[in-house]
């Protein structure tokens, strides 16, 4: 692999800029304008872009701010179903595909159009009211990446019942504990789904968390695997015998802008999860907006994936609700990325010609870890845009992805968002707006981000503090689920007046916007403040390296120090020298002050199931505390192994 240790230190000490290309220019879906525009008049802005959606009654009110909450469009009324499919089929476009499915197993693919969509919605939303549900009602969705679990969100929204999606990687407990905070009667599973070749169960999982759920009436099964799974008589419904024998038929009502859509939880790392609500009216404002503009989106000819699970919010906002809004076509992929072989992705890429791959760096380091060879196996010059979530993303991985998945050809939007803002808020824009390997740039227009120090003042060029958000924005959470107590205390009460969103971030000598990640990951080294994020990019910039975690750990001396975990590629060259190496080249790129105390070497890192590197669970082993809870990590015994390594591990490597 080509050493571009060199490239990536330019990047990050010269601050070099893409500019957008030509083609990008020419054809763009806004252009530089549009930011002024809606700095001039924010509330009008979201007017108009609020008329995106087809709305069954017209709303005249746009914001009422009553701080800390928000009420959009307030007297427009709307069915987000039919936003997102009836209205499609309405003007003919009932034979576009809304979505290429892709099974993990080789061959299990389904291709399924509006109209296919629009059926299978008004079948399930008849199944549901037969089974009771009613406006108002939560249903817990606890399902695979199949097609049905995006009916099933849908057939919820058609009626009014908010759905709270649980990712199916979560356990029994995790499900029950969620059911119960928001008081769901109904659940929607499979028998099992497919992990890694092998079938996994859920309905054995919902069994074990309605046993803590007494008040649950009905269980809704796709039989998705075709396992074995025990039946309660009178609760547990086939989906194929009560969903397929319904009307394909559903007459959608109407309901204000304002009335819940759904319920999504926080994974709950280091506290009771949070059940953030979003409602109707001004959450697809924004994600259908989002979703057009950030990813320049010519629904005609693009195919879009957003490879993420509807189990979190990318998978609501970006597979689901903004695509089909805006009448695209995705793909829908239920798959590991090395399921049937490591370029399993690339193939799909060639064969259903994905123009647009959004995607969680996580996953572009571990695919970068496995080298080169598997995308150069494949033609991907369909691609004409690249997008990256979940956090920052280093500047040598943002590199690879240009250069090797993008071809230098394709713009890369480096998007910061929340569960909590519904869609995204800084980005920047294809064909309008200069791009930096790691940096965000700036706020969308109509967003009103801000960068303040400790007493809230707007911070200058080239310094950094706490990320927040001055105004409302369309897609932004109503409060937490049942507590608006905690809502008022962990977003509206560090800083009164402005929306705390939890991140820092820095704006460079030119004023772009750099999100170093959460507040909780700076360390104080000898009164220094540094970002995890930062020395965790020096060390992914060192060419032995694919992932890093950097964590601070107490220090007689220094206050904190600088533990790191690493994990190597593929084809590193691993000697004696290696660690202080590393720990050289972190000083190299950032200062004396950021060399690691420790490096510790490891085979993996420890992931929740929607790919986050679990830091939390670093500190504990940093500090050789007793380790918390690993309930939510896809392999919980890889923290175990970590926390051996560090024990044995000399206190001065």
């Amino acid at each position: 692999m080509t050493d571009h240790r060199d490239e990536i230190e330019a990047l990050l000490h010269e601050d070099r800029t893409f500019a957008p290309s030509p083609a990008f220019v020419a054809q763009a879906n806004v252009d530089a304008s549009i930011y002024d525009a809606a700095a001039a008049d924010p509330v009008a802005y979201w007017a108009e872009q609020a008329e995106r959606l087809t709305w069954g009654v017209p709303f005249t009110s746009t914001l009422e701010w009553n701080r800390p909450v928000a009420t959009w469009f307030g007297d427009g009324q709307l069915n987000a179903a039919v936003n997102c499919v009836d209205r499609h089929v309405a003007v003919g476009n009932g034979d576009k595909v809304a979505y290429y499915f892709v099974g993990e197993p080789d061959g299990d693919t389904r291709t399924i159009t509006y109209a296919d969509l629009a059926r299978e919605v008004a079948k399930a939303a008849n199944a549901l009211t037969e089974l009771g549900v009613s406006a108002g009602d939560r249903v817990a969705i606890y399902m695979p990446m199949i097609p049905e679990a995006v009916v099933a969100m849908l057939a919820c929204a058609r009626i009014g019942a908010p759905h709270s999606v649980v990712f199916g990687g979560f356990s029994a407990d995790a499900l029950a504990s969620r059911i119960l905070d928001a008081d769901c009667r109904v659940v929607i599973t499979a028998d099992g789904g497919y992990r890694r070749g092998a079938a996994s169960g859920l309905k054995v999982n919902v069994d074990a968390a309605l046993e803590q759920c007494p008040l649950v009436t009905s269980v809704l099964v796709v039989r998705r695997t075709g396992q074995e799974v025990s039946f309660t008589a009178g609760r547990d419904h086939w989906w194929h015998d009560l969903v397929d024998r319904q009307s394909s038929t559903h007459a959608a009502q109407l309901f204000p802008a304002e009335h819940p859509l759904y319920v999504m939880y926080t994974s709950g790392t280091t506290a009771k999860p949070k059940g953030i609500l979003h409602t109707t009216g001004g959450y697809l404002t924004h994600v259908a907006t989002t979703h057009s503009m950030v990813f320049d989106l010519k629904p005609a000819t693009d195919v879009v994936w957003t490879a993420a699970d509807i189990g979190w919010v990318t998978g609501h906002s970006y597979i689901v609700y903004g695509p089909l809004c805006n009448g695209a076509t995705s793909v829908l992929y239920e798959g590991v990325p090395d399921a049937g072989g490591r370029d399993r992705w690339w193939r799909i890429v060639e064969e259903y010609g994905v123009t647009i791959l959004y995607t969680a760096p996580t996953t572009i380091r571990t695919l970068m870890k496995w080298g080169e060879e598997h995308p150069e196996r494949h033609d991907l010059s369909s691609l004409r845009l690249l997008g990256s979530v979940g956090e920052p993303i280093n500047p040598e991985a943002w590199m690879w992805y240009r250069r090797v998945i993008g071809g230098d050809r394709c713009p890369i939007v480096d998007t910061w968002w929340q569960t909590e803002t519904g869609g995204i808020m800084a980005s920047p824009l294809p064909g309008v707006t200069a791009t930096k390997p790691g940096a965000a740039m700036r706020a969308l227009p109509g967003i009103s981000i801000d960068v303040v120090d400790d007493d809230g003042r707007s911070v200058g060029n080239g310094e950094g503090g706490f990320l927040v958000v001055r105004e409302p924005w369309p897609g932004m959470t109503r409060g937490i689920w049942g507590d608006p107590a905690r809502f008022v205390e962990t977003y509206f009460s560090q800083l009164p007046g402005v929306y705390f969103a939890g991140d820092g971030a820095k704006r460079d000598d030119d004023g772009d916007l750099w999100v170093l990640g959460r507040i909780d990951d700076v360390m104080n080294v000898s009164g220094h403040r540094l970002s995890t994020a930062e020395v965790e990019h020096a060390l992914v910039a060192h060419p032995a390296v694919a992932e890093a975690a950097v964590v601070g750990a107490s220090d007689a001396t220094t206050g904190q120090a600088i533990v790191a975990f690493v994990t190597l590629r593929l084809d590193a060259v691993v000697d004696d020298d290696l660690v202080e190496s590393l720990r050289l080249h972190v000083g190299q790129m950032i200062g004396p002050i950021a060399k690691p105390r420790q490096v510790l070497i490891t085979p993996e890192l420890p992931k929740t199931r929607s790919g986050k590197i679990m830091r939390r669970l670093l500190r504990d082993v940093a500090e050789q505390r007793t380790l918390g809870d690993t309930t939510t990590l896809v392999d919980p015994a890889v923290v175990a192994m970590i926390d051996e390594l560090m024990r044995s591990a000399p206190a001065d490597d």
